[in-house]
């Protein structure tokens, strides 16, 4: 557990349940536990293509080729497998480990290089591709490689607190989140970084992540949105009990976070959040989170992995697979409704479906479903605890169909 007091969990005194007897549920509208890594500490994911990599404390990285079902020990020519972060680069896969650097597989796991060259810090907490470029946010603050790890170079000036918890990428912007020192912001790929700090309250940045103009900040205090490059930030908290945040994970307009208190989901940019932690047999802390293939993973300490369908966990229910006639929208119901509704809809073909809600000035307060659908009749959840009293429309989009109907909403 060195990693954890050192990493994140230096922000709080933070006591795991374990429990020896879980079990994998049945159930598929919960969370699942897999037969993941062995040890149970995951740390990191990433994907590449149909490979999913987990990276493990003390045990390396581990390879599922079927969405999490079972894992394979890749770590050949890997010295140190104490893995703190993984990055995807085309066919290369980056692997930065507590004291040993980094290191590079051309080969899905099968072999592995150390690539530390240049690279004086060799604890390796978080890893970021801006194009050609790799960022790895170390102890020792930022290091750049231009060349697939074959040299680093220190890109550390303006950067007063070095210690580099996570890292993220705005088009040519790149955020550092550290250790009591907040967020620092480089737009010239790390030659030179500034402190965008206003109105964050909390500065242990564990984890970031980026949506479009938003930037959002994981800290020891909850979730803060920018969305103005980090000029300044506003807490997101409403309905995030647990405000200890150590992973985010975005898919579309969905907002995930990892605490210690287990997974949270915002579809609002952070206005409100819902508790997703339906299956857990005790809610574990999650250390990372990933989204692909229609499932979100969650990477936790001493339980492993844990998996749950994308789509009902974002409240989409496949109630048909007959392929209808038309597309179509229904009345929600109840309406009117405090705080939650349901809305049913019918895709007719293949292709990107939409659901968004707007208040009566025509602004939209809500993005229901945004996603590529197939075939069928879906049902779809909407909570609006955090919205006032009043009168909203929802539209439904898909291909040349379009169509609007009213609800109401009663406190």
């Amino acid at each position: 557990m060195k990693h954890y007091f050192y990493k994140f969990l230096v922000l709080i005194p933070i006591f795991l349940i374990l429990n020896s007897s879980l079990l994998i549920n049945n159930c598929r509208s919960q969370w699942l536990q897999m037969n993941g890594p062995s040890g149970g500490l995951v740390n990191c994911f990433a994907v590449s293509g149909t490979n999913i990599f987990a990276g493990t404390w003390n045990g390396g990285v581990f390879l599922s080729t079927n969405n999490g079902n079972s894992w394979t020990a890749v770590n050949n020519g890997l010295t140190n497998q104490y893995v703190y972060s993984l990055a995807v680069s085309g066919t290369n896969i980056f692997a930065g480990t507590y004291g040993g650097g980094v290191f590079l597989s051309i080969n899905n796991g099968t072999s592995w290089t150390a690539v530390n060259n240049g690279l004086t810090n060799l604890t390796v907490n978080s890893l970021a591709v801006s194009g050609t470029n790799i960022f790895a946010g170390t102890n020792g603050g930022v290091f750049l490689s231009s060349n697939n790890g074959t040299s680093w170079t220190a890109v550390n000036n303006g950067l007063t607190n070095q210690s580099v918890l996570s890292l993220a990428v705005s088009g040519t912007n790149i955020f550092a989140g550290t250790f009591g020192g907040g967020v620092f912001l480089s737009s010239n790929n790390g030659t030179s970084w500034t402190a965008v700090n206003n109105g964050l309250t909390n500065l242990s940045v564990a984890s970031l992540a980026v949506s479009g103009t938003n930037v959002f900040a994981g800290t020891g205090g909850g979730v803060f949105l920018s969305t103005n490059n980090g000029n300044s930030w506003t807490a997101v908290n409403n309905g995030l009990t647990n405000q200890y945040v150590y992973s985010l994970a975005f898919s579309g307009t969905n907002l995930f976070a990892g605490t210690s208190g287990g997974v949270f989901l915002s579809t609002n940019n952070g206005t409100s959040w819902l508790n997703k932690n339906q299956g857990f047999n005790s809610i574990p802390l999650i250390d990372a989170l990933l989204i692909t293939n229609n499932y979100i993973f969650a990477g936790t300490p001493y339980q492993s992995v844990w998996r749950r369908s994308y789509t009902e966990i974002i409240g989409i229910q496949n109630i048909s697979v007959e392929i209808p006639s038309s597309y179509s929208l229904s009345q929600n119901y109840p309406n009117p409704f405090n705080p939650t509704t349901k809305i049913k809809f019918e895709v007719k073909q293949a292709g990107i479906v939409s659901i968004k809600v707007f208040d009566m000035l025509g602004k939209e307060v809500a993005n229901i479903v945004d996603k590529k659908m197939e075939p069928g009749t879906y049902e779809a959840d909407w909570n609006a605890g955090a919205f006032s009293s009043g009168v909203y429309y929802y539209t439904m989009r898909a291909g040349d169909y379009a169509e609007t109907k009213k609800l109401v909403l009663i406190k």
